[in-house]
């Protein structure tokens, strides 16, 4: 009985809908419900809503679909990449965008495996190993005389 006054009260922003809310609007092909969920939703909501467009497979929710493409939540992103390599099997310049964009993903990921790898590593350059004989017996003698 709830479900289908939750699109109203998430347009007032009262509340975000749920899964079973994003899964009705799925099951009644409600194509503009989840387009404005994956525009205006928290991130749960809109990879739900990528997520829904893709097993819609509706074409018209394509511009949707690219502009969340390029969300700053990484799982939204995905998901959107998702539902465009399989609603736009046939059309070239969205696959290319898609491509483009799976490679840039895989390259993050990379890094960031990288990073996580290297994280705890300890170097044995030591600071005084940088610096000049000269310099550093300088500074030894310094600290030989006293504070005035």
């Amino acid at each position: 009985m709830f479900l289908p006054i939750t699109y109203l009260l998430f347009k007032l922003k009262l509340i975000q809908p749920s899964e079973r809310a994003i899964y009705f609007w799925t099951q009644n092909y409600d194509v503009g419900k989840l387009e404005y969920a994956l525009k205006f939703g928290n991130y749960k909501t809109r990879k739900l809503a990528a997520e829904a467009l893709e097993i819609i497979g509706e074409p018209s929710s394509i511009p949707a679909l690219l502009h969340a493409m390029s969300d700053k939540v990484q799982n939204v992103s995905i998901a959107a990449l998702n539902a465009l390599e399989k609603i736009s099997k046939e059309e070239e310049l969205i696959k290319t965008i898609v491509n483009k964009r799976f490679n840039w993903v895989t390259y993050i990921n990379e890094r960031k495996a990288k990073y996580e790898a290297n994280k705890n590593k300890k170097y044995t350059i030591y600071r005084w190993e940088r610096t000049s004989k000269k310099s550093f017996d300088r500074v030894k003698e310094q600290l030989k005389k006293p504070i005035r």
